[in-house]
């Protein structure tokens, strides 16, 4: 076999491996969490997503405006195995869903608009990796 047939082996074997199951996957988690954003909140136009592994931390970063009341929803495949926290741009520890039992929303309205950081990251006691899909809705006034 010459080199131009081992690499075109090579290419469809991986065109074959290619675990195509895992977009259908997530697009059914993107819903399963989308079901959590429900009237009187409307999802915004756009989730954020990470793949995360062991001790890695997901920061998702956002614009929270004065006045209105919001829903962060963190979503896995698997129930409280994503922890997560909310911050100000100082750090300064503004929700952490460890200490409300690894809840996945949280339901809170803004005194004053500011730039925060959301960090995510497994809770390694229930698997070594995983998939967080942040939604952030608002309440329809």
């Amino acid at each position: 076999m010459n080199k131009k047939h081992i690499i075109i082996a090579a290419l469809s074997l991986l065109v074959f491996m290619h675990p195509v199951g895992i977009n259908s996957q997530e697009d059914s988690l993107i819903d399963d969490c989308l079901s959590s954003i429900e009237s009187p909140f409307v999802a915004g136009d756009s989730s954020s997503k990470a793949l995360l592994v062991g001790e890695e931390v997901a920061e998702f970063r956002t614009t929270l405006f004065d006045g209105n009341t919001y829903r962060l929803v963190m979503c896995s495949h698997l129930p409280g195995l994503i922890e997560f926290s909310l911050y100000d741009t100082n750090r300064n520890l503004l929700f952490s869903n460890r200490d409300f039992g690894n809840t996945c929303s949280w339901d809170f309205k803004m005194e004053g608009s500011m730039e925060c950081i959301i960090e995510a990251r497994l809770n390694n006691e229930i698997a070594e990796s995983g998939m967080a899909i942040m939604l952030l809705g608002f309440k329809v006034r």
